[in-house]
């Protein structure tokens, strides 16, 4: 039988293993993983990425992580439902903390985000992201790009995110960064794969689409098919932006959009990813200033739990 504590936040010096508390209380770490900055021996750091003021519509996904982290207490005592094994038995993870940057120095944001990412990186570990608005996968994608080369991307959106950004490189705005992403070479988007959208961008940027009406008549098994057919065995970066659900299971987001994936769906779709191999997560826009009983952020707790199970099936190893 496991020693009762209270506070494994900070209580645990073991990285491994679920960590069994009364979800009513203690220190609010993710999944009560330790909090620590030591990197040594870690698979998995997870870290929040408080950023909303590149967004285009409501802000407040800056205290998207810490409302994950709350959420997360919920999923905590246990696996992934319909995995059979605990994926914090093969993973040792911790929590990293968030990036920090200077809020009236935004110029500077991109750049404090890449490096953060790139010393974990650089460890051998792999990074799960809480954003925050989704441009942070931009500076995110710039960090692994450098260590494995252009990348498969998986993204869950109700938005394309690649509308022409004629302005440059230096805008920071969560709809032109995946544009900007091909152009960089980070991703090749002809094995990459956008799932869930339901706003209109005639440019697809030569990314393959399976747009939501498309997953909700195909389901969530043959939508994970076809991803994995489109990645193949290449290294794959998932994204879920939190507006890819529908409004009804994610309202606590900053641009809803109406006909989007159910949660069920969602999970589905990731459940049929296992194998591929990832290399990293993030998963964004959750404000949980227009939430509603924390579902949202309970939303997007669940889904990275799974990708956890995903990376520990697949993901590329340490060094």
């Amino acid at each position: 039988m496991k020693k009762k504590t209270a506070d494994h936040a900070f209580a645990t010096a073991e990285l491994k293993g679920t960590k069994l508390e009364p979800t009513f209380s203690g220190a609010l770490s993710f999944m009560r993983r330790r909090y620590s900055k030591e990197l040594a021996g870690v698979d998995v750091a997870v870290s929040g990425f408080p950023l909303d003021t590149a967004t285009t519509n409501r802000p407040g996904t800056r205290f998207g992580p810490r409302a994950i982290r709350a959420a997360s207490c919920n999923n905590a005592w246990n696996r992934p439902y319909g995995t059979d094994f605990d994926p914090f038995d093969r993973l040792a993870v911790i929590d990293y903390g968030d990036c920090h940057w200077d809020h009236g120095r935004p110029e500077e944001i991109p750049a404090a985000i890449e490096a953060h990412a790139a010393q974990i990186l650089e460890s051998g570990a792999s990074l799960l992201a809480m954003g925050g608005d989704h441009f942070i996968s931009y500076p995110l994608l710039k960090a692994y790009a450098k260590r494995y080369g252009p990348l498969s991307l998986i993204h869950f959106d109700a938005h394309s995110d690649t509308w022409n950004d004629a302005e440059g490189t230096g805008r920071v705005d969560h709809g032109t960064m995946f544009y900007h992403a091909v152009k960089d070479g980070l991703v090749d988007p002809r094995r990459s794969v956008q799932i869930g959208l339901r706003t209109h961008n005639d440019d697809h940027m030569g990314f393959n689409v399976l747009d939501a009406p498309w997953v909700h008549e195909n389901g969530g098994a043959k939508t994970a098919a076809e991803v994995r057919r489109i990645v193949g065995g290449h290294d794959a970066y998932l994204t879920f932006d939190i507006d890819c659900l529908d409004p009804s299971f994610a309202p606590g987001t900053g641009t809803p959009v109406p006909g989007g994936l159910s949660s069920a769906q969602a999970i589905a779709a990731l459940k049929g990813l296992a194998g591929i191999q990832f290399v990293g997560m993030d998963i964004v826009e959750v404000a949980p200033a227009y939430d509603v009983s924390e579902i949202t952020a309970l939303a997007a707790v669940h889904l990275a739990h799974e990708w956890l199970a995903l990376y520990a099936l697949g993901g590329k190893a340490r060094g």
